[in-house]
This record gives C-alpha cells, structure tokens and sequence, in this order.
C-alpha cells in the first residue's frame, strides 16, 4: 500500500489540521473531531449538521459554510461518526431555530443520530432529520437496511441550507430536504477497489477486464460484475437503472461524480453520455456538476445522480454559497 499518510491511526486527525490550515472560515474541533463554521450559529437560523465515516470527500466537511453545512462530524475512514460527536455539533449550531440532522441510509449513522438527536432533544434542542435513500442499485446492502445514501446528499446539503440561510423554518427546510430526496436517484460503477489504510489492500477484487455495477462508496457489491465496456454503454447501464426507478423527464439536476481516482478528462466523457441519454429521454440537464464530491477514497469509477428539478429547487440551487467543496455567487 503507498499512500500519502503519516500513520494509519492518525488519518483522520491529520487530514482535520490540514483542513483548518487551509480554511481559516472554518473552526475545527479537533479533539471531538467536528467542523464548524467559524463565524459559529447565527441567531434565527435552522443550523444543518451532517456527517458520516472519513473517505469521502469533500463530503461532509468540504461543504461546511456559507449556504450548505453549519458542521460536519467526520467519523474514522469509512466508520460512522459517534454520538458524542453529534452532540457537541448540534448544540454548538443552535442558533434558537432548531437544527436538521441530513443522514445518509447506514446502520450506524442512523442510530447514532437517531441517538444524539434524541438527546439533544432532551436538553432542549429541536431537531428534525433527514434520511438520504437515493441508491436504486440495491434494496440493502452490508451498511444498511433499505437503500443507500450516496450522492443525493449534496444535493440536500446545498438546496436545504440555501433555504435555511433565508431564516426559513425548521419545518419548511426539512420538508424540502425531505423532498430533494423523493426526487432524486443514483447508480454508481466501479473500475477498480478502493484501499482502507487500516486494511493496507484493496477492499475487494476486480480482474482487469470487470467492472461492478451498482457499487457503494464503501465498497459494497452492487447489483452484478460485468465486462468492461466503452463509456457509453457503461453509462447507459447505469441511466437504464436510473431511469427504470423514477422515468427522466422535464429539467433534471445531474451530478457526474468520481469517485476519488477517476480522471476528469474520463468524467466529461461520461457526462456526455449522461446528457445524450437524457435527451433521448426527454429530459435537460440545465444544472450539473462534474467532479470528486462523494468519493470512495482511491477508487476508480463514477456514479450519476440525478434530481427532478421544481422552480423553487433551482433557485436554492443557484443561490450562492461559499464552501471548501463548492461556491458560486458571492
């Protein structure tokens, strides 16, 4: 294994200080492992809290700031963050309008802020959830019981936290989360395995000429090994699972994500046969990004996803925000 570490056990502590040295807009919690704004709650406002295991970023803490997160609780590589950590992240994002716990669909980050949620009611928080579910690759998986959470989590991060930034309530910025998730759906594909640095080798194996469709940013199986195939017909496999859950139609969001070892210059050509397929369907890709946003660490691969766009999700879409992971608008 060659990677660019200093020990297995410090991981996620080093990554965290090179996070703060880079971002003085963020304040980051080192020893309860915890990003915060730095600017911390602002009174009135619904505070946004998210997390999961470290290896996927910039998910969660890349997208702390200014119309997305008010705090992101990193667990260790690829293992959900613990209640204490939820804790301390929601109370210290209180602002005296209750706070929204986004959850990706894993066991673990489930109960854990299930949990935290439960008591931080108990001293007098306010706190709602979200559970992001918007996989169609498998019904459940070794992390969990229903469908995944994987890269329609960004697009709940930025269309909620853009409407909490308007002082909307706690009630209306989860209702639409709620809904970005009912309108959302992905696939992912795997080229190759990724390499946890406790596990030192590759988390399953692939031959040269397979691929796994229908991956999880863990490394869960998908739906079936396959040959590899040129981009296109790779794509399309993916778009027909996409499609056969929730038929494409209208003005669509899509997200073309790699999945931390995939070049860019292989992403676009993927988003290429995104869009054709698309206007084959009858559908318009008129927002998109292309890009790392929820990795699998060192992973080859990409996953789409896709959202039905409403008036009202395109203009929280395009409203500005300002974070390590994503900004446009200010």
């Amino acid at each position: 294994m060659k990677k660019l570490i200093n020990s297995v056990d410090s991981v996620v502590t080093d990554a965290l200080t090179g996070l703060a040295a880079a971002h003085p807009e963020l304040r980051v919690d080192l020893e309860n492992k915890i990003i915060f704004r730095a600017a911390g709650p602002r009174p009135g406002k619904v505070g946004l809290v998210s997390g999961g295991g470290s290896g996927h970023e910039p998910l969660h803490g890349g997208f702390v700031g200014y119309g997305m997160l008010d705090a992101a609780c990193p667990g260790e590589v690829f293992t959900s963050p613990v209640p204490d950590q939820v804790i301390e992240a929601t109370k210290g994002v209180d602002g005296g309008a209750g706070v929204l716990h986004i959850v990706k669909n894993y066991t673990g980050d489930v109960f854990n802020f299930q949990m935290a949620g439960e008591l931080c009611g108990d001293e007098g928080v306010v706190v709602a959830s979200v559970l992001v579910n918007d996989d169609v690759a498998v019904q459940d998986s070794l992390y969990t019981a229903g469908r995944r959470g994987t890269g329609a989590t960004l697009f709940v991060e930025k269309i909620a936290g853009a409407l909490a930034e308007t002082g909307a309530s706690l009630a209306e910025v989860a209702r639409v989360g709620r809904e970005v998730n009912d309108r959302s759906r992905s696939f992912g594909v795997a080229l190759t395995s990724c390499t946890v640095p406790a596990a030192g080798k590759p988390t399953f194996d692939l031959a040269e000429s397979e691929i796994e469709l229908g991956i999880g940013i863990h490394g869960e199986p998908g739906r079936t090994r396959a040959a590899h195939a040129e981009a296109r017909e790779i794509v399309r496999m993916a778009m027909d699972a996409i499609n056969d859950d929730l038929p494409l139609s209208g003005e669509v969001l899509v997200l073309v994500n790699g999945m931390g070892g995939t070049p860019l210059l292989e992403l676009y050509i993927a988003y290429a046969e995104v869009a054709a397929y698309l206007r084959e369907k009858g559908a318009t890709a008129v927002r998109s990004l292309v890009g790392n946003y929820v990795t699998s660490l060192d992973m080859q691969g990409f996953s789409v996803t896709t959202c039905a766009l409403t008036d009202e999700f395109i203009r929280l879409w395009d409203a500005p925000v300002e974070t390590p992971g994503l900004r446009w608008g200010r």
